[in-house]
C-alpha cells in the first residue's frame, strides 16, 4: 500500500462528506495524517506507527484569506482523500489516523490558529488535531528533534523556534506590519526601486537598470514601469526577477549586493532573536534555512547569512532544508504519540533527509 511521497497521489474532486458515525473503537491504520498546507499546493500523509508512509495525496493552494476557512479546508480534504485512496482505506466516515498533524500557511497570529484547529477538528479526520504554522515544518524536517530555529525566505519570509519541551518562539510574519523585511515579493521590489531611480538620477548607478527590463525583453526601467502600471505585465511576475537580481550582485554591483546584504542581515536577525528567546544562544542550535530564496544556495546570500551568523550566534550550526516540509509535519505528529526513534528514522529514510550544512 505505501505510496513513494515523492509521487503525488490524484484526489478525487469535493471536499467529502463530513462524518457521520461514532469514532471505531480500538487502533487506527494510520498514526498520523500529515499536511503542510502552502498558498500553491497542499501535501497529505497518512503515517504508520512504525513510520511506513501508507498513501500522500496533493491538492491546490491553502488560502483561507482569500477563499474562506471553510473552502481552505475543502482543500485538505482533498489531499487527505488522495492519501487515504493511495493506502486503499476510507475517507469521510469517520477517523483515519490517531492524530492530525497539520503545518499551514496564514496560521500566523494565535486567533488563527484556534479558527483552524477547530475548523479540522470538525472534519473528524483524527481523534485529536494539532495545528502549527507551516515553518514549523521546515525546522521539524531539517532538525533531528524538535528543538531548533528556523528561517523561511521563499516569497515572504518567516521564523520559528522550538524545544523539546514544548516552548516556542514565533513572529506575526504579516509583511510591513509586523515589521518584517525579505523574501523574494520584498528583493524584487527593492531591485525595481533602486533600478528606476538609478535611471532618472535619485540614485546611485546600477546595472540593474539594463538587467531588469531586458528580463521582460525591454531596454529602459521607463518601459518596464509603464507595463506594468498599465498591466501588460503582472506584478506577480516580479518575482521573476529575483534571479537577476542574484546574478547582477555575483558581477560586483554594489548596489544589487547591498540589497543581498539586507536580506542576510535581516535571516540572521530572525535567527537570533529566536535563538535568544529560547535560551539557546549558548548552545549548539541547528538553525535550519528553508524556503526557495534560500534553497537555492545562492552563494553571495548564503555565504553571509554564515558569516553574520558566526559573528553574531556563534553555537548556531546552519543548515538548508530541502526536504519536503511534510516530512516535518509527520514527524512533529509522530512525536506527539511517542514513537520510537526508529520509526522517525524510518519515515526520513522514504522521504529522504535533504538536508545539506551550511
Amino acid at each position: 500500500m505505501g505510496v513513494n511521497p515523492g509521487t503525488a497521489s490524484p484526489a478525487p474532486d469535493g471536499d467529502g462528506p463530513r462524518p457521520d458515525s461514532a469514532p471505531p473503537a480500538g487502533p487506527l491504520p494510520a498514526a498520523v495524517l500529515a499536511f503542510d498546507a502552502g498558498n500553491s499546493k497542499t501535501d497529505a500523509a497518512l503515517v504508520a506507527a512504525d513510520g511506513r508512509v501508507l498513501g500522500t495525496g496533493r491538492a491546490g493552494g491553502f488560502r483561507p484569506p482569500a477563499a474562506g476557512v471553510d473552502a481552505a479546508v475543502d482543500v485538505l480534504a482533498r489531499a487527505a482523500a488522495g492519501a487515504a485512496e493511495a493506502a486503499g482505506l476510507p475517507f469521510g466516515r469517520g477517523p483515519v489516523a490517531e492524530r492530525v498533524s497539520a503545518c499551514l500557511a496564514n496560521a500566523d497570529l494565535p486567533v488563527e490558529e484556534r479558527r483552524l484547529r477547530d475548523a479540522v477538528a470538525a472534519r473528524g479526520w483524527g481523534r485529536a488535531t494539532e495545528i502549527a504554522n507551516d515553518t514549523f515544518a521546515v525546522l521539524r524536517a531539517g532538525a533531528d528533534e524538535p528543538r531548533g530555529v528556523a528561517v523561511v525566505c521563499g516569497a515572504g519570509i518567516n521564523c520559528a523556534g522550538m524545544t523539546p519541551d514544548g516552548r516556542t518562539a514565533r513572529f506575526a510574519a504579516l509583511g510591513p506590519l509586523s515589521g518584517d523585511l525579505g523574501g523574494g515579493r520584498w528583493l524584487a521590489d527593492e531591485a525595481v526601486w533602486f533600478a528606476a531611480r538609478a535611471e532618472d538620477g535619485r540614485g546611485e548607478p546600477t546595472a540593474l537598470t539594463r538587467a531588469l527590463p531586458a528580463h521582460f525583453g525591454l531596454t529602459t526601467m521607463a518601459e518596464l514601469i509603464e507595463a506594468v502600471h498599465l498591466g501588460r505585465i503582472g506584478t506577480g511576475r516580479l518575482h521573476d526577477l529575483v534571479p537577476v537580481l542574484f546574478a547582477v550582485a555575483a558581477a560586483g554591483d554594489p548596489v544589487a549586493r547591498s540589497v543581498v546584504h539586507r536580506q542576510a542581515e535581516e535571516i540572521v536577525t530572525l535567527a537570533r532573536v529566536a535563538l535568544e528567546r529560547l535560551g539557546l544562544l549558548g548552545e549548539e542550535t541547528p538553525v535550519l534555512l528553508g524556503g526557495g530564496v534560500l534553497a537555492a544556495r545562492h552563494p553571495l546570500l548564503h555565504d553571509a547569512i554564515t558569516r553574520l551568523l558566526a559573528e553574531r550566534a556563534p553555537m548556531a550550526v546552519p543548515r538548508v532544508v530541502t526536504a519536503p516540509p511534510v516530512l516535518g509535519a509527520a514527524l512533529l505528529g509522530l512525536d506527539r504519540t511517542g514513537a520510537p526513534a526508529g520509526a522517525r528514522a524510518r519515515l526520513r529514510e522514504t522521504y529522504g533527509h535533504r538536508t545539506a550544512p551550511g
